[in-house]
């Protein structure tokens, strides 16, 4: 065995100034280090990458709140990559990057061949002790002798990968100002997934000062005043982020939902239908367009989209539950609670799917079950003005009146522009 000083960095294009960061610091020490930065080798690409994989000792995937969210999906490039370090054996080490952690919320993303990811060791990269986080990467992760196969490439494959380094190599080191955006869109998304929409929006408005076109930025602040209800200042998010982006499917993605918010749904289908032509495995872009036909009122198509995204993808919490909403429109209630029951069990930290079956359950009269669900719910999200206003919905039609009344206010406390928290206290309050 030996030490081995090649390496190869997986992360997301909304990282790249960390992931550039990394590459400088380690390229300064010594390593033999491979970023795809910014330009892909002409030809067959992927097989490109998977050789590079082979040919070099240590794998460092760049973990943060949004790395592996798209890993849902089969034909996603990081996935492909983290799959073929796995199964070549690399020296696999994530680094965790915004106090990421794995958990179930992010075990629903892990592929079958990706399950292992969690059991690596791995080491947290501070970003104010950059240089000490990265000096334990070096002495405690990459110093130590390996016993790894590392598979020749050809010399039109090393030749293209020099000039990759090269460009890398003459890359600027990312500023202050740069690296920070990423933190701050990091800490917005990790808010906006956990339901902490305040403060996401201010995550998020951070890195935007930082860096006006980021374009994930705008897009999940975008759907964070989605669900506040603030559809003018998503649609103005989003029509910032497509003034900023060229790319294909962003940009269907992006129109299909500017439409959807503007009521115009046979527009909105329309972009929604090119963003899945052009990924057609692609599952949350199926899972947008089952939501738009849901908005539509277009329920048994919605449900279509769902059993096709669950096909491509089984363990697809959210799927479960935009089907368990479009089957609760429906009426079909047991159905509604089959598929809140399975996203519960594929996530069990997702405040929405446990108020989603208390709606369910409290539809089929059955408010106790329905007020538990709910208070599970503000458990995990103590800001959930929704699950407040239904569990208040509950006992309202338990005939507690007082207990209405409580959670109700505890929701306008929350959002005071919640309507219809606000139109069921008035009419709680004049009878």
């Amino acid at each position: 065995m030996r030490v081995e000083k090649s390496v190869f960095i997986c992360y997301r294009r909304a990282n790249y100034h960390t992931a550039l960061a990394v590459f400088q610091h380690l390229e300064a020490h010594g390593y033999d280090v491979f970023l795809d930065y910014k330009s892909i080798p002409s030809g067959d690409w992927r097989q490109f990458i998977l050789k590079e994989i082979s040919a070099r000792a240590h794998f460092l995937i760049i973990l943060t709140p949004s790395m592996l969210e798209r890993c849902i999906n089969p034909d996603d490039v990081t996935r492909m990559e983290i799959e073929h370090a796995i199964a070549q054996k690399r020296n696999v080490i994530p680094l965790f990057f915004e106090g990421f952690k794995f958990s179930a919320a992010t075990d629903q993303y892990l592929s079958p061949a990706m399950k292992a990811l969690p059991n690596y060791n791995g080491t947290n990269i501070y970003d104010d002790l950059f240089d000490a986080s990265m000096e334990r990467l070096r002495t405690q992760f990459l110093s130590r002798p390996l016993q790894v196969v590392l598979q020749p490439v050809s010399a039109q494959a090393q030749a293209a990968a020099a000039d990759l380094q090269r460009e890398t190599r003459s890359a600027p080191a990312p500023t202050d100002a740069q690296r920070k955006a990423e933190v701050w869109y990091e800490r917005g998304f990790a808010d906006y997934v956990d339901g902490r929409h305040n403060d996401a929006l201010e995550a998020f408005a951070r890195a935007l000062s930082l860096k006006p076109d980021h374009v994930e930025a705008l897009y999940w602040r975008g759907h964070t005043y989605r669900l506040l209800d603030r559809r003018d200042d998503a649609i103005n998010d989003w029509m910032e982020a497509l003034a900023h982006t060229t790319e294909p499917g962003m940009t269907a993605l992006l129109w299909s939902n500017v439409h959807r918010l503007r009521g115009n749904f046979v527009r909105a289908l329309k972009e929604a239908d090119k963003a899945v032509v052009l990924q057609p495995t692609n599952v949350d872009w199926l899972r947008n367009r089952g939501n738009i036909r849901a908005d539509a009122g277009d329920y048994d198509g919605a449900i279509a989209d769902f059993n096709e995204a669950l096909r491509l993808n089984p363990s697809f919490a959210l799927a479960y539950s935009n089907r368990g909403l479009a089957w609760l429109n429906k009426g079909e209630y047991d159905r509604a609670i089959a598929d809140f029951n399975e996203a519960i069990r594929l996530n069990p930290s997702d405040a929405s799917a446990y108020n989603n079956r208390g709606r369910a359950r409290g539809e089929k009269g059955d408010y106790d079950h329905a007020i538990d669900d709910y208070n599970e719910a503000i458990r995990l999200n103590p800001s959930y003005a929704m699950a407040y206003n239904n569990r208040g919905v509950s006992w309202n039609n338990k005939g507690d009146k007082r207990a209405a009344i409580a959670d109700y206010e505890a929701a306008l406390r929350i959002d005071p522009n919640h309507a219809l928290a606000k139109q069921n206290l008035e009419r709680l309050r004049k009878r």
